[in-house]
């Protein structure tokens, strides 16, 4: 019989997506594509800048995680410059302020995806108090954000070895308030138990412990035999050193390490964006990926069961909410004020390259740039959503075409909302 073919604009998300399958006779997916069109060309207004221009541009990619390009952007100057001199570090108060902002960023995007993405998609009707609550915690935490960075978004405050902040005690303070109110809300509307008994979980019985809107997302998801379905390749990969994670590669059973220059990306014909493999696969990046390469239990005991289901995807990115609020509470009580700000003076370079790479919020991100004649001669940047939603190659489907086979149209639109695509992201 003739195939069905089927297009869908993917909306609520950052920017628009569309989804083409083919149905096989019962109705099932048997193919996807995933195309994103809007082409941007940030990598190509970087070249011929000057190198700290990458600070400024780099961070207007995305409006949801620009503090994120911002941090891997000078990450990857901070590696041109070690190059030529190995001697020059960072110090822990300008380590310590870039992952606590980095932190609430990722927070507030984890917030938005459960109250404006995934749950709307789950539901029928409209909740008018989902966007409340997502500008509500969002606003907060970017306010603690923003005693640091000076302003959210775009903020370019981080610099090679340095920050552009001199931080009092009163704004540590004020500070911890502000995730403290954070901390409350997830407590109490969230998960509806103390954090560090949700912290504490290591069980999958421990699970109906947790009450609150992440209940309401755990039981939406059974509903829809997500346990069960939006299944990959069971790989996973962190390439960013971030909050204690872990860096390396998870398949079945082994945890290994990585070089990130065996990173390659790939054209795709079907959209404007690359695919990425590593060592010629593909790999799922995000919460779940940090979750299992770091061994966080409660993410292991769900995977045991579960594996690389929808469900296990989205409970470890609304756990990861709370390893983080009680990991920037901890970065807040060990910032030495004493330090300086900036560490060194850059050192004059016409020539060097250099690659960085943090934890986003959606996984992986990497910026690449090589300098001549101390001009931007190339720029390159690899986003989590070509790690997750690339249509794959001549050897293998891409992770999310794999996870939406054999379902219905339905079904594979809620399984590729659980990635958190990022198209503005992905069209740089």
């Amino acid at each position: 019989m003739k195939k069905i073919k089927l297009e869908k604009l993917i909306e609520r998300i950052e920017g628009e997506a569309k989804l083409n399958f083919t149905l096989d006779d019962s109705g099932l997916v048997e193919d996807s594509k995933i195309s994103f069109n809007l082409y941007r060309g940030i990598e190509n207004i970087l070249i011929g800048k000057n190198p700290l221009d990458a600070l400024i541009i780099t961070p207007r990619v995305c409006g949801i995680c620009n503090h994120s390009h911002l941090i891997a952007s000078v990450r990857a100057l901070e590696s041109g410059y070690r190059s030529l001199n190995p001697s020059l570090k960072l110090n822990s108060k300008i380590e310590k302020i870039r992952e606590f902002t980095l932190g609430c960023e990722i927070i507030q995007n984890h917030i938005k995806w459960l109250y404006l993405t995934i749950l709307p998609e789950l539901e029928s009707g409209f909740n008018r108090e989902y966007p409340v609550k997502a500008s509500y915690i969002s606003s907060t935490i970017v306010k603690a954000l923003s005693i640091f960075a000076g302003q959210w978004p775009h903020s370019s405050y981080a610099i090679p070895f340095g920050v552009t902040c001199d931080p009092t005690y009163f704004d540590i303070i004020e500070a911890e308030n502000l995730i403290d109110e954070v901390t409350q809300f997830f407590e109490k509307v969230v998960i509806g138990i103390d954090l560090d008994n949700f912290l504490d979980m290591k069980s999958i019985y421990h699970i109906s412990k947790i009450d609150g809107d992440f209940k309401k997302l755990i039981t939406l998801l059974i509903d829809n035999r997500m346990e069960k379905l939006g299944k990959s390749y069971d790989r996973f990969i962190t390439l960013g050193e971030c909050f204690g994670f872990k860096t390396g590669k998870f398949i079945p059973t082994k945890v290994s390490n990585i070089d990130i220059r065996y990173v390659t990306e790939y054209k795709q014909q079907e959209s404007v964006s690359k695919g990425v493999i590593y060592k010629n696969r593909h790999y799922e990046t995000g919460a779940i990926a940090r979750g299992m390469i770091s061994k966080l239990p409660i993410v292991k005991a769900l995977h045991k069961r579960y594996r690389d289901s929808t469900l296990t995807r989205a409970f470890a990115r609304i756990y990861e909410i709370g390893v983080l609020l009680k990991h920037l509470k901890e970065i807040l009580n060990s910032i030495d004020l004493s330090f300086p700000s900036l560490n060194h003076e850059l050192p004059k370079a016409k020539y060097f390259s250099g690659i960085g790479a943090i934890e986003a919020s959606r996984g992986s991100l990497i910026h690449k740039i090589s300098v001549k004649n101390s001009k931007i001669a190339n720029y390159e940047i690899i986003t989590p959503t070509q790690w997750n939603i690339s249509n794959g190659n001549s050897g293998e489907r891409g992770i999310a075409n794999r996870a939406m086979q054999r379902c219905t149209p339905k079904e594979a639109q809620i399984i590729f909302k659980s990635f958190d695509i990022c198209s503005v992201c992905t069209v740089h």
